[in-house]
């Protein structure tokens, strides 16, 4: 078990029976993860309601995230899925971190229990899962990355888990870039460095992965020139909201292969199952209820 099951806040065995839990994050309207945690919930005879915290549609929107949990603690949540743009922020209101979360430096996962909030990150494996599944034998040689947020911290550490010798990693911040390759290079030296010519790094990489929220519904395009693709490159998208992003049909256009977001989505959501209920999730179940919900 990874130390993201084992984290500080897994609760007890015993079966629950009836659990609140819910997602905060901006623009979450086209979000499956509902759907797979209440379909699980029902399958295991958990009574398991899952909210949409969706910020854009509170007034005033974009509220701080302290605040949303200070909410939801008090109305009797046992968890939440963070998703962007609060991976980061949310660290700061939680009295403890599993050893992943620390590692990667971002939060998708919180647990509460005993009075306390603890912090995990599901995407790293979640991630990881995906790409071994999805895309067997892609090229690990060079790897370019964008995004250095919190989905592309637990991108990167899984990309470089999985045997990424050389990790590029593009942001609009150079300073978030170089943060999240020092943070690569402290346990693996030497794997990451900053990218700061798209074009250039482009050239170099057997694959692209995007982490950035680029592609969603409400941020459509692409994080990068689409004409830099190349037949050679195998392209990811952790953007699951169309599954078929500006990037992916650009890239299989080109005869890149593809990887969509849904992988990690769906092994995501598997680890949080996890962590808010004590009970191993079916995993294949929940990939067929994500599949259910069409394009």
């Amino acid at each position: 078990m990874s130390t993201d099951q084992q984290g500080p806040g897994a609760p007890e065995s015993a079966e629950p029976r009836a659990l609140r839990v819910g997602l905060i994050g901006a623009g979450i309207q086209g979000s499956r993860t509902p759907a797979m945690h209440r379909a699980e919930g029902a399958a295991q005879g958990i009574a398991l309601r899952y909210d949409l915290l969706d910020t854009d549609l509170m007034d005033p929107p974009g509220p701080a995230i302290g605040a949303l949990l200070d909410r939801a603690e008090a109305e009797g949540y046992a968890g939440l899925n963070i998703t962007f743009p609060y991976k980061k922020a949310v660290m700061a209101e939680l009295d403890a971190l599993s050893e992943g979360a620390r590692r990667v430096g971002a939060v998708n996962t919180v647990v509460f229990r005993d009075g306390r909030r603890f912090g995990h990150n599901t995407d790293r494996w979640g991630f990881a899962e995906g790409l071994a599944r999805g895309l067997p034998g892609a090229g690990m040689g060079c790897v370019l990355l964008l995004g250095a947020g919190g989905a592309g911290g637990a991108v990167a550490h899984a990309l470089v888990g999985a045997g990424a010798e050389r990790l590029l990693i593009a942001d609009m911040s150079a300073e978030a870039a170089a943060a999240l390759a020092a943070s690569i290079n402290a346990h693996d030296p030497g794997r990451a460095e900053v990218a700061p010519d798209l074009a250039a790094a482009a050239a170099q990489a057997d694959g692209i992965v995007n982490a950035t929220p680029m592609g969603m519904a409400k941020l459509p395009g692409a994080a990068i020139d689409l004409s830099l693709l190349d037949p050679r490159h195998w392209v990811a998208d952790i953007v699951y909201f169309p599954l078929e992003t500006a990037l992916l049909a650009a890239a299989r256009a080109r005869g890149c292969r593809t990887l969509s977001g849904a992988g990690m989505a769906v092994f995501q959501a598997v680890r949080a199952f996890e962590l808010f209920t004590g009970k191993t999730p079916d995993a294949a179940r929940m990939r067929a209820t994500f599949e259910s919900m069409g394009a």
